[in-house]
């Protein structure tokens, strides 16, 4: 029962784009498209359950004084192997989400959970929570890219919705179309979370 609250939790409650609005950089600038959601969203939450499992591991042994840099060495190091990977077996994804892929390490939301959960709770509960935390990342992404690759490319995951010449919302691939989405759903998820409050009262 309590591994599964630390697995749902990330998903709603404490979503980290739509409740939590933590870690917005990478979501604003590469959901230009579902493909990209999913595949920023997949590589943060393969660092999530690594990096927090390995560092509720090591949680004793680590200095009080040196834990914030510990945690962002050991962040950076499945970081690296996501990089890496990515560039030798997805080298188009990996040119498009570019620079993104590197910053995990310094993602508000990978940092969060390793100080406020995975140094103070047992690995299995930290990767659980890890893991979680990291669906509600990439189901944020992935709604929010498809969303935006709908309504400006009339395209989903790289198929026409669309006939060719067909006018689109090309704002919706801009900067401006993800503050406006982004705006737009969690203004929604506000409305469903006030209603599920009124019905429980």
């Amino acid at each position: 029962m309590v591994l599964w609250k630390d697995l749902i939790r990330g998903l709603w409650a404490e979503n980290p784009t739509f409740r939590l609005n933590i870690g917005l950089c990478p979501v604003l600038a590469v959901t230009t498209s579902a493909i990209n959601g999913v595949s920023m969203g997949v590589a943060t939450t393969f660092v999530l359950v690594c990096s927090s499992a390995l560092i509720s591991l090591l949680k004793r042994i680590i200095p009080d004084k040196v834990r914030i840099p510990a945690y962002i060495i050991v962040i950076a190091t499945f970081v690296t192997i996501v990089d890496l990977v990515m560039h030798a077996y997805l080298p188009d994804l990996h040119s498009v989400l570019g620079l993104f892929i590197p910053l995990i390490v310094v993602n508000c939301i990978v940092l969060g959970r390793a100080e406020a959960f995975a140094a103070k709770n047992s690995v299995v509960r930290s990767a659980v929570d890890g893991l979680g935390m990291g669906l509600g990342f990439t189901w944020a992404l992935t709604l929010l890219g498809s969303i935006r690759e709908i309504l400006g490319a009339g395209s989903f995951f790289g198929h026409a919705l669309v006939a060719e010449g067909t006018t689109t919302l090309g704002i919706m691939s801009l900067p401006p179309g993800a503050f406006i989405t982004l705006g737009i759903l969690m203004a929604v998820m506000n409305m469903v979370s006030a209603r599920q409050k009124r019905k429980v009262s």
